[in-house]
This record gives structure tokens, C-alpha cells and sequence, in this order.
């Protein structure tokens, strides 16, 4: 790719991976179907066979698409790392799925990640006047290039230098011939959590997977920590002399599935929480209460509960349509809105709707939700956001890249309020929205609701490098 242009694919994705497992790619396969709602663009698979070999899989399409029985016996070993990924329009090749697999004569070694570089560009820029070549616009392939190569130096440093340089959002992987590296920004604002499974181990983005894969979980990986993962079990070092915790929001919010728990937080009982807390912020007279779902449920149960309205199922989600949010464009976000819901007539028909829904983006679900209650009969809708309004792009791996493409940055929240079509229309604040956890979070990441981003936002890479010599 010519310098110039090159441009990292904003994506919203999960890493899976296991040690020291039989069945490996198997166990990878049923722990990618349970953060399938993670990202259902893509999706691949390495594994490390017990001769050192490398084999990977991967395509385009849902897990259940990408792989079948035959695949996953090719892909030998008790060592495997997984991948599920949503990406935009500017990332949709086939390179950019991942784990990407690297060969060297120092050792083999494979990467998948969740996040985003906010200095991509400068890195990119500094290795590329160093000689690299680059196939992809992903994370893992910069950091892959950062990873010194020499010999007579243990990989442990050169990956945590490599680390050092990096700003932004992250949870990577990075699978050898031997070990497993579970690394974690030095800001905390993506998940990574490490389980137990037999005499082997388990690294995923969210803890649902460890369920379904029958592990046991053990911790989460610190803010700026490297955990080395092999024979010798779990051996931890921080790349960086300072961390902080400031987890996504929106992880709690809307991305995680509620059974997860994030850096010690429950996310069903952050969000039911954070229901009964916008009753008192925001309450309204209804007849009932219906929950937007699935990320909205627990929430909507919670403003029942603390209101004493009856919480009533009057939208039906049909199951095999994916999260319209995180669809690459907005005509396809627009048809996911059509094919995903239906109102039950019979449930509003009359009745004034307190609606409460995660979050408000670009207004397409929430417009479209409401006229379809109004045409099955509902007398009114009041629309209650748990998440303040959305006034900043992320520049995390969400892909809100541009004001354009928030309401909220250009509306006020009586206008929002027309545009959607409802009755009335509150948000949270983000006080609130962070007292939700109960105080299991100090601290999160708002920067999409108030604009203060935990990370510099540009950075001099040759500073950056006269740092770590």
C-alpha cells in the first residue's frame, strides 16, 4: 500500500483462544458462537499443531458459515486463537480477517485483536519508511511489524516495546508455536478475561464464551499487562509505567451480552441498575413497559420494577437477523431495522408505551420502532435512553467515526424527540450511568457522550521510539 494511503478499518470485534486443550479449533468454534453478537462479518481460526505447524481457516459470513467439521479437523493442535469481526466498508477484504498468521525464521507466530489504534497512521508511516510491507489495514498486522525479530532477545521484550508504542484501545493476542500472550491497553477501555479449563487455559474478549466451553474463569487482564501463558502457567508483566481503568461504556450498555461479566461487573445487573436509575431521572406516565431487544431487556425490567408499571414483551425480535448497529452501511442498517422487529398489536394496542432502549445513535432503529408501534395501535410512546446522549465520535473501534452520523451532536433532545416520532424522549446522565455498577467501576470511558477521550488522540512516533531505547 503506498504511503499516504492507508487507513486502518475501524472494526468492532472479539478474540478467543485457548492453551493446552484437546479439541482445540472445536472448543474455539462453540466460544466464537457465543460472541457471534461481537461481530458477524467474518470470522477465522489458527491453530499450532504438536509438531510447531500453523494452520489456519477463515472467510467471510457467521461461524456456522465459515466453518464445518472437515475444516476443524484440519486445524490440529491444543493450541488455537479465534476471531469474530464487524468492519467497515473500507476494511471488507479477505486480509483483514483475522488471526493473522506471520512466518520467521525465529519462531512462527499468529495475532487477532478488539480495539483500535488512535496512532495507527503515524506507526504505520514510521515502519513503512523502515522497509515494511504491509497486505492489510489491520491492528494485528502493525503490531506484528512493531514485534522486533531478533534472535538473541526474548519475545516478551520486544512485544511489550511494541506495545509501548501503541495508543489506543486494545485486547490482542498473540499465539507462538508454544505460548499464548494475552495483552491488554495500558487505558483498560476493551475486556480481555483469562479462564480456566482443565489443565489448559482460556483468553476471551467477553466471559459468556468460558460457559459454553466449560471454563472457569480466574481474572481479567490488568491495564497494561502482558500475560504469558504456557508450561510454565500464567506469568504477568506491565509494558507500561502507567494504566488506568476506563472501560467502554457501551460494553455494559449494548455490546456484551448480558451474562458477561467486565472487569468484575455483571453486565445484566449493570443494566437492569441502570433502568431503576432512570426512572427516577426520567419517569413518565405509561400503561406499560416495553424493553428494545436484546440489549434493552434487563434495563426495561428494571425501570418496571422501580416504577410499579407492568413490564410487557410488545416487540418480537426474529433471532436470525444480526445487530442492525453494526451493520457496514446505512441502507443495510435501515432493511436489518424492517426484518428484526414486530410490534404484538394485541400487547400495545391502546396502551401509552414507556419504550426504554441502550442507546440512541443515528435515530434509524429508534425512528423506525417507534412508527411501528404507533401503526400497531399504541395511544402513545415515551422513549427512555439508559446512556446519555451520543455527541462525539469513538475513535475506539466503534464505528461512529463522524458527527454526522450522531443525532445527538446535531439535535437537541426535544428535536431528537420530533425526528423519532415519540411522545417524549429522556436520556441518562452520565453520572447515573456510571453509579449503575454500583461501585464496581470507578471509572469508565464516556468519550462518545462527553467528548473526553482517555488517550492523546495524535502522537509523535519518533518520540515515541527515543522512549524506548
Amino acid at each position: 500500500m503506498a504511503n499516504g494511503q492507508w487507513l486502518i478499518a475501524k472494526k468492532f470485534m472479539s478474540v478467543l483462544a485457548v492453551y493446552n486443550v484437546e479439541h482445540a479449533s472445536s472448543l474455539i468454534y462453540y466460544g466464537l458462537h457465543s460472541m457471534q453478537h461481537r461481530g458477524q462479518e467474518g470470522c477465522g481460526m489458527v491453530s499450532v499443531s504438536e509438531d510447531g505447524h500453523m494452520y489456519r481457516h477463515r472467510g467471510h459470513g457467521l461461524v456456522q458459515e465459515v466453518f464445518n467439521e472437515a475444516q476443524l479437523q484440519k486445524l490440529e493442535g491444543k493450541m488455537c486463537l479465534g476471531h469474530v469481526l464487524y468492519t467497515t466498508a473500507n476494511g471488507r477484504s479477505i486480509d483483514n480477517i483475522e488471526p493473522l498468521s506471520f512466518l520467521h525464521n525465529t519462531g512462527s507466530f499468529a495475532i487477532a485483536h478488539n480495539g483500535n489504534i488512535v496512532n495507527a497512521k503515524q506507526v504505520h508511516d514510521y515502519l513503512e519508511s523502515k522497509g515494511s510491507l504491509f497486505h492489510s489495514n489491520t491492528n494485528a498486522e502493525l503490531l506484528a511489524h512493531l514485534i522486533k525479530k531478533e534472535a538473541d532477545e526474548p519475545r516478551i521484550f520486544t512485544i511489550m516495546e511494541a506495545l509501548d508504542m501503541l495508543e489506543g484501545s486494545f485486547a490482542f493476542v498473540i499465539m507462538t508455536q508454544n505460548r499464548l500472550y494475552a495483552c491488554r491497553d495500558k487505558y483498560g477501555i476493551r475486556p480481555l478475561a483469562i479462564g480456566k479449563l482443565g489443565d489448559g487455559y482460556v483468553v476471551s474478549s467477553e466471559t459468556c464464551a468460558f460457559d459454553v466451553m466449560g471454563a472457569t474463569f480466574l481474572r481479567d487482564v490488568e491495564p497494561g499487562e502482558v500475560v504469558t501463558i504456557d508450561h510454565n502457567g500464567l506469568r504477568s508483566r506491565k509494558y507500561s509505567l502507567t494504566s488506568e481503568h476506563n472501560m467502554c461504556a457501551m460494553e455494559y450498555i449494548y455490546f456484551a451480552r448480558p451474562d458477561s461479566d467486565i472487569d468484575g461487573c455483571n453486565v445484566h445487573a449493570f443494566r437492569k441498575e441502570s433502568g431503576r436509575r432512570l426512572w427516577h431521572e426520567a419517569p413518565c406516565e405509561a400503561d406499560i413497559v416495553v424493553g428494545v431487544p436484546d440489549s434493552s431487556l434487563s434495563a426495561a425490567m428494571g425501570y418496571a420494577e422501580e416504577s410499579g408499571i407492568p413490564y410487557e414483551m410488545g416487540l418480537i425480535k426474529n433471532k436470525y437477523i444480526g445487530r442492525t448497529f453494526i451493520q457496514p452501511s446505512q441502507a443495510l442498517r435501515e432493511k436489518g431495522v424492517k426484518m428484526k422487529l414486530s410490534a404484538i398489536r394485541s400487547i400495545v394496542e391502546g396502551k401509552r408505551i414507556a419504550l426504554v432502549d441502550d442507546s440512541i445513535v443515528r435515530g434509524t432503529t429508534s425512528k423506525r420502532i417507534v412508527t411501528m408501534l404507533r401503526e400497531a395501535g399504541a395511544k402513545e410512546v415515551h422513549v427512555r435512553i439508559v446512556s446519555p446522549t451520543m455527541t462525539h465520535p469513538c475513535c475506539y473501534g466503534v464505528d461512529t467515526t463522524t458527527l454526522d452520523e450522531l443525532i445527538s451532536a446535531k439535535h437537541s433532545v426535544e428535536e431528537t424527540c420530533k425526528i423519532i416520532g415519540a411522545d417524549s424522549l429522556a436520556f441518562m446522565s452520565v453520572e447515573e450511568c456510571l453509579a449503575s455498577s454500583n461501585g464496581k467501576c470507578s471509572k469508565m470511558c464516556f468519550a462518545c457522550f462527553d467528548g473526553k477521550y482517555p488517550t492523546p488522540m495524535t502522537h509523535d512516533i519518533s518520540e515515541i521510539n527515543k522512549k524506548n531505547r
